[in-house]
């Protein structure tokens, strides 16, 4: 079958963990894999396919649970097919109870991922607005009721899945990035994807934030007329805050600490990491920390963006 494209509705993403494979059967170094996509309609599933399809996945949508394990023999024994993905979701009804058992006999011959995409309600309540597209459960119910039965649903298949991606907050590029980067042919030493955000602790800590660090120990540009109508990417702002010795100091060792810190986060299966760093209002200190660090990570070979959340572009 081929894959569906992509609805224009899916995802913007945020927080991805990861579970380690351990508990695949596949024999070290057999490149023979299959990837099970699932998940809560609307989360991005339709593009992660297509992403997968462009890695060189044979991809198909929306297999029947009593056809993947033959299918899964084609994958393991067949010369066309090597690497393939397909979606299993809410549409299988009641079948869908049988595949953490399957998962279990499959997992014992060949290399299998499951990969589950999620989102919050509220932004999954809105894609169906913006698409105004009926849930897969039926218009019986409103949108929001659908969910919570969706998601219950979907509870044991969460529940045995190797990587969990939540895509409130990401767009479709980012989901496709982190496909790359997880299931793509380069180094996987560098699987993170990794998001340096400022902000400012008059708004509050970001929700979603790993590690924080608070900057407001530097000199703060506001109280500079000159330099108040501007943000921390100015050049003259940045070369005001980067003057000072500790701001040098604390960009190195704090870029030292993650580049340090980061491939340990690999090793242990986390895939999304939100560093944030914090100053008073959002817009001078944090915004070209933020910056400094992004570009040395970037250096070091991790997928990295930069994201202000309190600041204006400028």
């Amino acid at each position: 079958m081929p894959a569906k494209r992509a609805s224009k509705s899916v995802p913007t993403i945020s927080r991805s963990t990861t579970r380690r494979q351990s508990r695949n059967g596949a024999r070290p170094g057999n490149q023979r894999e299959l990837v099970i996509i699932s998940g809560m309609s609307g989360a991005g599933k339709a593009s992660a396919l297509k992403a997968f399809e462009d890695l060189g996945y044979y991809a198909v949508d929306n297999l029947p649970i009593g056809l993947i394990e033959n299918f899964a023999e084609l994958v393991r024994d067949t010369l066309e097919i090597d690497r393939a993905a397909l979606v299993v979701d809410i549409r299988e009804g009641s079948r869908l109870d049988k595949l953490p058992e399957l998962l279990r006999s499959i997992r014992q011959s060949l290399r299998t991922t499951v990969l589950f995409l999620e989102a919050k309600d509220d932004a999954l309540v809105r894609r169906y607005s913006e698409t105004r597209r009926p849930h897969p459960l039926g218009r019986q119910k409103s949108v929001k009721s659908s969910l919570h039965s969706e998601r219950e649903r979907l509870k044991p298949v969460r529940d045995v899945a190797d990587v969990v991606i939540d895509t409130t907050k990401f767009n479709v590029h980012e989901l496709r990035s982190f496909i790359n980067e997880r299931f793509g042919a380069g180094n996987r030493d560098h699987n993170l994807l990794i998001s340096c955000v400022s902000f400012g602790f008059r708004q509050g800590v970001p929700e979603d934030a790993d590690l924080v660090f608070d900057v407001r120990f530097l000199p703060n540009p506001h109280f500079i007329p000159e330099f108040r109508p501007y943000t921390g990417r100015h050049p003259k702002v940045a070369k005001y805050i980067r003057s000072f010795p500790q701001t040098r100091e604390f960009i190195k060792r704090i870029s030292d600490l993650l580049v340090y810190l980061l491939p340990h986060y690999v090793e242990e299966g986390k895939s999304y990491l939100t560093i944030a760093f914090g100053c008073t209002g959002g817009k001078h200190r944090s915004v070209m920390i933020a910056e400094e660090v992004k570009k040395r990570l970037a250096k070091s070979g991790f997928p990295v963006k930069v994201v202000h959340r309190d600041s204006p572009v400028g």
